[in-house]
């Protein structure tokens, strides 16, 4: 008798700390058809046109008294090869090179250590209606993900702002302010209304920009500014994003969205057109795309794009989603314009 109530004691405890703390595994799967055209021409199988192909983990742990502690694993994959590489993972194996944070979250706020979304681009570039993937999406940051880094998020009850303060440690071998990262952002999200203003600062050095190492020769300065108004019928967006120095010390770069979003039937169709223009030259480009995503339920979805870059002055901007894709095999001569489609499906689990 003594056993048995001893073993149901350990139970209850158990449920109860199992109560307290959750693990889910979560992910999404994008595979499509395209075609891209430029001085040669590529038709294939392409993956993440509609949303990034991953898969994570993610946890919470109630620490009592409003405290909770967190983890966030999240990688690429590649579902049009079956391999883990992806837009965040050159490499052939799987790696939490997406999304890799441990957290401290109360009434203060949230602290957040490891690798994740860097300031100066996680809010500012939500106004792209295509998501920052596929062959519309927009370009322009050079700055994407920070690793080794600390961040703080202020609680959600600001009565519509929030901020977020990030700094990534350069850590490396013989100048450890090589690479370091400085950023900031704040946003004020009430009803219909949505707008941000983010800024940051990079060291010259090596970085990691989320798609591969980048050796910037100079201090890399940017800010950007975005912001959106729902109106129920259409939502127009806007999205400015300014840089200085990086390759050289007196390069400058401004990349400008204008965009539309509209529910059309079960699903919504988006377009954008943005602006890239070097303020040292007269190689500049504009982007013109138009979608439309069809929802067959709540996490699964089929989707077209079509989109057309126009170089001028000697410029050779391919379309978006070159990393990881087949539109990386296209060959885009100076001042040669690009035209892309896609089609694919898109499920969420």
């Amino acid at each position: 008798m003594k056993k048995s109530l001893i073993a149901l004691a350990v139970l209850a405890a158990s449920g109860a700390a199992m109560a307290q703390s959750s693990v889910t595994m979560f992910g999404i799967v994008d595979v499509g058809v395209g075609h891209v055209s430029a001085t040669n021409s590529v038709t294939g199988v392409t993956q993440s046109g509609n949303s990034s192909s991953r898969l994570g983990f993610r946890g919470v742990e109630d620490l009592g008294g409003g405290l909770k502690a967190g983890f966030w694993l999240e990688g690429a994959i590649s579902p049009d090869t079956g391999t883990g590489a992806g837009a965040n993972n050159p490499g052939p194996g799987f790696a939490f090179s997406r999304r890799s944070t441990i957290s401290l979250a109360g009434n203060f706020g949230e602290v957040r250590l490891g690798r994740e979304l860097a300031a100066g681009y996680a809010k500012p570039t939500s106004y792209d209606p295509f998501g920052q993937v596929g062959l519309a999406s927009l370009q322009g940051w050079t700055t994407v993900r920070v690793s080794n880094g600390v961040s703080y998020i202020t609680p959600g009850n600001l009565g519509g702002f929030s901020a977020m303060a990030h700094y990534g440690f350069g850590e490396q071998a013989g100048n450890n302010s090589s690479g370091r990262y400085m950023g900031l952002s704040a946003s004020y999200d009430n009803g219909p209304i949505s707008v941000t203003l983010a800024a940051d600062r990079v060291k010259a050095g090596v970085v990691n920009n989320g798609y591969s190492s980048v050796n910037l020769a100079n201090d890399l300065k940017t800010w950007s500014l975005g912001a959106s108004y729902d109106l129920g019928v259409v939502k127009p967006a806007f999205a400015y994003h300014s840089e200085k120095g990086g390759a050289t010390s007196n390069a400058k770069f401004d990349t400008w969205m204008l965009a539309l979003t509209a529910p059309v039937g079960p699903g919504k169709l988006i377009g954008s057109y943005a602006r890239y223009d070097n303020k040292n030259s007269s190689a500049d480009s504009d982007a013109y795309a138009i979608g439309y995503v069809y929802d067959l339920s709540k996490r699964t979805a089929v989707y077209g794009t079509y989109a057309h870059m126009k170089n001028k002055n000697g410029a050779n901007r391919n379309l978006g989603g070159v990393s990881g894709s087949f539109n990386s095999n296209v060959t885009v001569g100076a001042g040669e314009n690009v035209d892309g489609y896609q089609v694919g499906i898109r499920h969420a689990f």
